[in-house]
């Protein structure tokens, strides 16, 4: 079996250097022997793994197989998905109109959760495990129980689809982003709106909370807040926004932090620290900012003209994902990238974790699970 093969930095667009994987048949330990074109190298390789460099580019891979697939959570293409804290449940949202509960193990089904009209577009469990809060082009945010897929709160007030949320600690408040150009702040123990926090003029595609670094002036708010408010104060919030700006403000003061004009829509974002945060663009560049100094990026990493649509903080590094079916991760330790591998080229959505397991969900409606024990 002939393979074609190709290894990219992460951070220059000299065009890929392509060679091919030749397998000769399967050993006794069952485990594939591969050989290599000219100018790379199999440097290690297991039922699950392989790892290929090229000397002369200075570029290392690890490609990393699903431990297992689920099939049967969707009919249509999976939008989003998360697992629970303690790693036992998964829910994802589907252009089949659904969103389900389901085991993480196996992807056996355990609760449907209807209410929303139209598409779901996203989904997370609260901190407890117990609780999901979920966003649809409905414009509402609604919140249920995993435990009888009963839903015990609906938000109202966005006048566009909301796209996507972020849970504020242990979960008294949460935020929501819409295609309305506003991002909000909600009390789940009352179902109130305790205030717009931004209205950009422009769709909000993601939205991140994170606490901020103490070197960092968030400002003070204009008014004294709402006792309401919970786990607020010394927290930054992240806003990707489509009109290629993103936007970062004190999410208790209101007050901006910094805005930022990127190459592209601004399609998702997530913090790595007090002060190091990442965003991805419709254009395929993931942009590492510093919140002390944002003026210029700390990097710009761009391995293709795909869109990236989901980034996710992992370990001391990341996990990436875009929309030519690439999804891989990036340790400060590990001299290589790891490619998650399986999508082909459909689109990954979306990528969540527990411990030392992957999931991620894609355009071809499957969940795919892989083990960094693998490695």
């Amino acid at each position: 079996m002939l393979v074609p093969c190709f290894l990219y930095s992460l951070q220059n667009r000299k065009p890929s250097l392509y060679g091919s994987l030749t397998c000769q048949g399967i050993g006794l330990d069952g485990i594939p022997e591969v050989t290599a074109s000219e100018g790379f190298i199999v440097n290690e390789i297991n039922k699950k793994s392989i790892h290929i460099s090229c000397p002369k580019e200075s570029a290392s891979s690890k490609f990393l197989a699903p431990y297992t697939t689920f099939s049967r959570i969707h009919t249509k293409s999976i939008t989003c998905l998360d697992i629970s804290s303690g790693g036992g449940l998964g829910v994802s949202s589907s252009t089949d109109g659904t969103m389900k509960i389901w085991q993480a193990s196996n992807g056996e089904l355990r609760r449907v959760l209807e209410g929303h009209v139209f598409d779901v577009n996203c989904c997370r469990f609260f901190p407890s495990g117990l609780v999901v809060l979920s966003g649809g082009m409905d414009a509402q945010l609604k919140i249920w129980s995993a435990e009888d897929a009963s839903c015990v709160v609906t938000f109202k007030g966005h006048k566009g689809g909301i796209l996507d949320t972020a849970i504020v600690d242990r979960g008294r408040n949460v935020v929501s982003g819409s295609r309305d150009g506003t991002a909000r702040l909600w009390d789940c123990g009352r179902s109130a709106c305790l205030g717009v926090l931004a209205d950009c003029g422009s769709s909000i595609n993601g939205v991140a909370v994170g606490a901020a670094d103490n070197s960092i002036n968030l400002g003070a708010p204009e008014q004294m807040p709402s006792e309401r408010e919970v786990g607020t104060e010394a927290k930054m919030l992240l806003l990707a926004r489509e009109d290629k700006k993103l936007q970062c403000l004190g999410l208790q003061s209101r007050q901006p932090v910094f805005l930022f004009i990127g190459s592209d829509a601004f399609n998702c974002c997530t913090f790595l620290s007090g002060f190091l945060l990442l965003a991805g663009t419709q254009d395929g560049n993931i942009y590492q900012l510093d919140v002390r100094s944002p003026g210029a990026p700390v990097q710009v990493i761009h391995r293709s003209g795909a869109p990236v649509l989901s980034l996710l903080s992992f370990r001391d590094g990341f996990i990436a994902s875009q929309g030519d079916g690439s999804c891989f991760i990036v340790q400060q330790d590990l001299d290589y990238v790891t490619e998650l591998t399986g999508a082909d080229c459909d689109p990954v959505y979306k990528v969540a974790t527990w411990e030392k397991q992957i999931y991620t969900c894609c355009r071809d409606g499957l969940v795919r699970r892989y083990q960094l024990s693998d490695l």
